[in-house]
């Protein structure tokens, strides 16, 4: 967020928002420093205008070349006095590294839904601490959406033992909610929270028994990461049954050796399987929202699932041919 002039009340709001960072006037820079451990934007701070990023006010087409050309450079702020006017898809469309600043609820809604994809970030300028936690919290927990499908389960088969992964997370989750996972990161199971009562052991809200080390999940951004290489601090997708997403912090990642499962599912001609822990308190997720054991599954049975076209490079997606079995 940027707040000049220097307003103590608006940075120590943005700080307990979550704000990533803070551009400020030079002379406020130790300031900043004094109220938190926070990335300061600005002369003398830790990322400064003309050499980390380059803020560009638009307002005429030679303005959007100009923001254009920076961009090969590195990151780009752009400003304009009214987005309806100077419209944001062409420098989105262009280029991953543009942020918008924004100084309305409408303006930020529309940064982070242009393209479906959105603005790489946004820079909020706003005199109201209550407005600004409000716009901050909309960026930390935006997730987006992600497409989820029908998939009829074909096999569902009991393994030996194996390393599984438990990620225990800083949010409290519902039913209907938890994480994608899967053996191809184009096929990727909607794994349920541990919110649900039951018999054997009481509720975790915050924890999704994930599935096997060597299982993908996906990440903010599009992004997929191994189930093993979650450690605390890491960002995790928490995704409900209406595919409605948002970011997740990991307080924790459990391996454990347990009995394993393997369970099987289809859409169209897309088929995926995933290896979880053989027990009553691991779910799925019917399409209406309902968690499904994994111990009374059956075939013809139908969980969520997402699919993607292509593969991963390095948790990246690519456009090539990739067959995972």
């Amino acid at each position: 967020m940027r707040v000049i002039p220097y307003r103590k009340d608006l940075i120590t709001t943005a700080l307990e928002a979550g704000a990533h960072g803070v551009w400020v006037e030079e002379a406020a820079a130790s300031k900043v420093r004094e109220l938190g451990r926070v990335k300061v934007l600005g002369e003398g701070g830790d990322l400064e205008p003309g050499k980390d990023f380059f803020p560009v006010v638009i307002s005429s087409g030679e303005d959007q070349e100009e923001a254009l050309t920076l961009a090969h450079k590195g990151l780009v702020v752009v400003e304009a006095t009214d987005w309806q006017v100077i419209p944001l898809e062409n420098l989105v469309a262009a280029s991953d590294e543009v942020f918008a600043v924004v100084r309305a609820r409408e303006e930020m809604a529309m940064a982070l839904g242009v393209l479906e994809k959105g603005v790489g970030g946004v820079v909020i300028d706003v005199d109201d601490p209550g407005l600004l936690r409000e716009m901050v919290l909309m960026v930390r927990e935006e997730g987006g959406r992600v497409e989820l499908a029908e998939a009829v389960i074909r096999e569902v088969r009991p393994l030996g033992l194996g390393d599984r992964v438990c990620v225990d997370t800083c949010t409290l989750m519902g039913k209907g909610e938890g994480m994608l996972v899967g053996n191809s990161s184009a096929f990727l199971f909607l794994v349920h929270a541990e919110s649900i009562e039951n018999p054997y052991v009481s509720p975790r809200p915050f924890r999704v028994n994930a599935g096997a080390v060597h299982a993908y999940t996906l990440i903010p951004e599009g992004r997929s990461r191994y189930l093993s290489e979650l450690q605390a601090g890491d960002e995790v997708l928490l995704v409900d049954y209406r595919g409605e997403a948002k970011s997740g912090l990991v307080g924790r990642a459990k391996v454990e050796r347990r009995p394993l499962l393997l369970v099987k599912a289809q859409v169209g001609d897309m088929e995926g399987s995933c290896i979880l822990q053989n027990a009553e308190t691991i779910r799925l997720v019917s399409p209406q929202g309902e968690p499904m054991s994994v111990v009374k599954l059956q075939p013809g049975d139908r969980v969520l699932v997402h699919g993607e076209k292509g593969g991963r490079h390095f948790g990246m997606k690519v456009e090539e041919t990739i067959q995972e079995k």
